[in-house]
């Protein structure tokens, strides 16, 4: 289920003071309060959720119920073994920085002087640029969707590497932008194993995991192997129940890591009081690595900064088929917040912040006002960019005006009057509807406009044919089957068949094909709107997804 706050009743947006203080005390009104949010993300027979709040340091408030194996009925708890997904990526980064202290390597290091099998992208790509998602390199998972390579299917790290070795374009110059790509850090795990010699796992545990005592939390590339205490993971059913996760790709230090509670509560302890690293260290992990057009980016190296109501938060979420997870820390009240799952069926995010306010006992804020909600209503529907393809839909999602792009659907929230983004540690824009009905976004200092796509109108022209891109290495075969327009995608890593939907007159949502849940789990492991959008052009078509961009294939004469 997706945690959304409730709307009705004020008008009131969030927002509180900086002048908070924690006392350090979490009254019997705030932990009753902090039992009944757990539970609307976990019942006692189903998987779990395990949180923590730590203050200064000290644990104030621990919780975990669910079920770690639903057949055997055996509880969730703090030692139970569970993904983290994307919070590996500071561990990652914390093993790099420390890295740069031994000499060993630099930031500002061009990348391809470690792997000259990478493409000359005309830029130079440094450790930097990795680190802080500004490299501009296609995500891994979005160009295995594209290249029909499934991801629930057993796959090597060797074929991850040639994937990003096909990438000859970058979605934008380095430093110009930041896009949250897998690749980056899946660049950055390669770079640890060629600088120290070992395995990731074995640096990991050397650098990170056995001085600090967290011998739960390693590598674990596949869902096929075994650990002790080793949770199941779980996704929902066609028919909403629940069943058995499982991720075939080899993944490492972008987003493979497991862990417990009780692990990733030294974890947060070490960031507060380094044990291992340096305070210089973790405060540069949280910093903004670049600024552009005079605006810091949020995501540092390998941590994020966002802002709730008034208060700065630094951390880093995770989402992989079958887990969630979500941990901050709060500098200005001392305060440190966990979220585990061995589910994905609810908003981390929104949960953790949901619990700061609580542990602050402030009153649950509307993430829009009345006003906000009743003219986003009336902007439901598709919506395209001026400039390109680039495609969002609005919609409603629980009640609430929700943002919706191939990498799933989001709530907005109002960060000013009149002023929408989606909400999450990185959302693609902020945007604002114009006078003239249009939606202007803005990123950075950059503003683009989008015009509403009224109806799908059909193709006036014949898009069926083959079509080559050399570049990404893909072909696709476009054709019509019993009157609807499909795409074969293949490469030498796979072959997909999608479904194209009409989106606009040359605007195609591609879809998996294979309607079952299972068939389409194969290629991408979510239930999401659609895998990349393909838009026809007098050359060709150009394939776009939310975090790989301009992927080109010319038409066959």
């Amino acid at each position: 289920m997706l945690l959304v706050p409730a709307t009705a009743g004020t008008s009131r947006l969030q927002g509180y003071p900086m002048s908070t203080s924690f006392n350090g005390t979490i009254s019997r009104s705030a932990a009753d309060r902090l039992d009944a949010l757990v539970a609307t993300a976990a019942v006692p027979s189903g998987p779990g959720l395990a949180v923590a709040v730590l203050h200064q340091g000290e644990l104030i408030y621990k919780r975990a119920v669910g079920l770690a194996n639903l057949a055997y009925e055996i509880p969730l708890t703090d030692r139970s073994v569970m993904r983290i997904a994307s919070q590996s990526k500071q561990f990652t980064v914390m093993m790099i920085l420390m890295l740069e202290a031994e000499g060993r390597l630099s930031l500002d290091d061009d990348i391809r002087s470690y792997f000259p099998w990478l493409p000359d992208w005309e830029h130079r790509v440094t450790i930097g640029h990795l680190a802080s998602n500004t490299s501009g390199i296609r995500d891994i998972l979005d160009a295995m969707i594209m290249a029909g390579m499934p991801i629930t299917a057993p796959s090597s790290r060797a074929a991850a590497r040639a994937i990003v070795a096909r990438q000859r374009k970058l979605n934008f110059a380095p430093s110009t932008d930041v896009l949250y790509s897998n690749s980056n850090f899946l660049l950055l795990s390669e770079l640890i194993e060629d600088v120290t010699g070992k395995s990731f796992g074995e640096a990991l545990k050397h650098y990170i995991t056995e001085p600090l005592g967290m011998t739960d939390t390693r590598l674990m590339a596949r869902d096929d192997e075994i650990y002790p205490r080793l949770a199941d993971h779980h996704r929902r059913g066609a028919k909403g129940e629940w069943l058995k996760s499982a991720w075939g790709i080899a993944i490492g230090g972008e987003g493979g890591l497991v862990s417990t509670l009780s692990d990733m509560i030294a974890w947060q302890r070490n960031l507060r009081a380094p044990k291992v690293g340096t305070v210089e260290m973790v405060e540069r992990m949280g910093r903004p690595f670049v600024t552009i057009d005079g605006i810091a980016s949020p995501y540092g190296l390998g941590l994020v900064r966002t802002m709730h109501r008034g208060l700065q938060l630094i951390g880093h979420g995770g989402w992989i088929a079958g887990s969630r997870s979500e941990a901050f820390r709060v500098p200005s009240e001392d305060l440190a917040f966990i979220v585990l799952s061995n589910h994905d069926d609810f908003s981390s995010f929104a949960i953790a912040r949901d619990m700061l306010d609580i542990v602050l006992e402030k009153e649950r804020a509307d993430l829009i006002s009345p006003e906000g909600v009743a003219a986003l209503k009336t902007c439901y529907g598709f919506w395209r960019s001026h400039e390109d393809g680039l495609v969002f839909r609005l919609e409603d999602a629980g009640g609430l005006p929700a943002l919706a792009g191939s990498m799933g659907v989001s709530p907005l929230e109002e960060v000013g009057r009149g002023e929408f983004r989606a909400r999450g540690a990185l959302p693609p824009f902020s945007f604002t509807i114009a006078p003239d009905g249009e939606i202007v976004t803005k990123k950075f200092d950059r503003r683009r406009r989008y015009s509403r796509i009224d109806a799908a109108a059909s193709v006036d022209v014949d898009v069926t044919g083959v079509y080559e891109s050399n570049e990404a290495g893909l072909s696709a075969t476009v054709e019509r089957q019993a009157g609807t327009l499909r795409m074969r995608v293949s490469s030498q890593f796979g072959a997909a068949a999608v479904e194209l939907e009409a989106c606009d007159r040359d605007l195609f949502l591609a879809h998996p094909a294979d309607r079952d849940l299972h068939d389409a789990w194969r290629l991408a492991p979510w239930v999401l709107p659609w895998l990349y959008t393909v838009l026809f052009t007098t050359e060709g078509l150009v394939l776009n997804s939310d975090r790989g961009r301009e992927v080109k294939l010319a038409k066959r004469s």
